[in-house]
């Protein structure tokens, strides 16, 4: 069974500035010494959280989508990363996940944080997305989905479990890196999965400030790597699709799941 190898990109979000990010990831990526599957950048990775859509979301043909295409041919790699997209009249913090040939998946964030104001100006998404990458299954999710739960529930059906790995890309402050932690290794656990919790560091244009505290938690729920806070960090990991396999032969509670439905 194949490794999935995986460069974490723990770092600073200039605020508003979408070229002045695109070129901060170039210098990070340009430091990925070793060939990976797969790189994951934090929320809203080229403009910072929150920001005004009606200036900074983009179209599928903009500047954002055009660099991550360039850097996943040129790295021969996939990379997942959310932005602010533009679709018809309504705005989404949407997370892509880009192929070296130029194809991409999507999923928009379907839990809005009100307390942020992110509901008063970016709609909700609805639909679950499932990246295959190297025979695994991925499922990616947005910052506050962390908190729920339900949404981020792992399936078992037809011996057959629907994820392998959980990943969060967030802008996740300070004052709730506790949660962060903890919610993270119950998704793991719970969900009988590798789980990367993704987070930026830095302070945003509204004083808010975020430690990273980006981590990788194994199915057991035991932290695998913690990145060092409040310090921009490459780190890459290498995950065993066998090892993964036989901790869930040997201790399957899948079967035992509760199956429901979401409204």
């Amino acid at each position: 069974m194949q490794n999935l190898k995986i460069a974490l990109i723990q770092s600073d979000i200039l605020w508003e500035d979408i070229q002045g990010n695109l070129n901060h990831f170039d210098s990070l990526l340009d430091q990925i010494g070793e060939p990976v599957d797969l790189i994951v950048l934090p929320e809203v990775f080229n403009t910072g959280f929150p920001v005004d859509p009606d200036r900074f979301a983009q179209y599928m043909d903009g500047s954002t989508m055009k660099w991550l295409h360039k850097k996943a041919s040129q790295l021969n790699c996939s990379i997942v990363g959310s932005m602010l997209l533009k679709n018809q009249n309504a705005y989404f913090n949407t997370l892509i996940s880009m192929k070296p040939d130029g194809t991409f998946d999507q999923y928009s964030k379907r839990h809005v944080f009100h307390l942020g104001d992110e509901a008063d100006t970016i709609s909700p998404g609805n639909e679950r997305l499932i990246i295959n990458l190297n025979n695994w299954k991925i499922r990616p999710l947005i910052c506050y989905d962390l908190r729920f739960p339900v949404w981020s529930k792992n399936t078992y059906t037809d011996d057959e479990f629907e994820y392998d790995l959980l990943i969060y890309v967030a802008n996740w402050p300070v004052s709730r890196s506790y949660p962060w932690k903890q919610l993270l290794i119950a998704r793991a656990i719970e969900n009988q999965a590798y789980v990367i919790g993704l987070n930026r560091i830095g302070i945003d244009g509204g004083g808010n400030k975020y430690s990273g505290d980006s981590l990788l938690i194994d199915p057991k729920g035991e932290i695998m790597l913690s990145l060092n806070p409040k310090i921009e960090e490459i780190a890459i990991v290498e995950l065993s699709l066998a090892s993964l396999t036989e901790l869930r032969r040997k201790f399957n509670v899948g079967p035992d799941w509760d199956k429901f439905t979401i409204e």
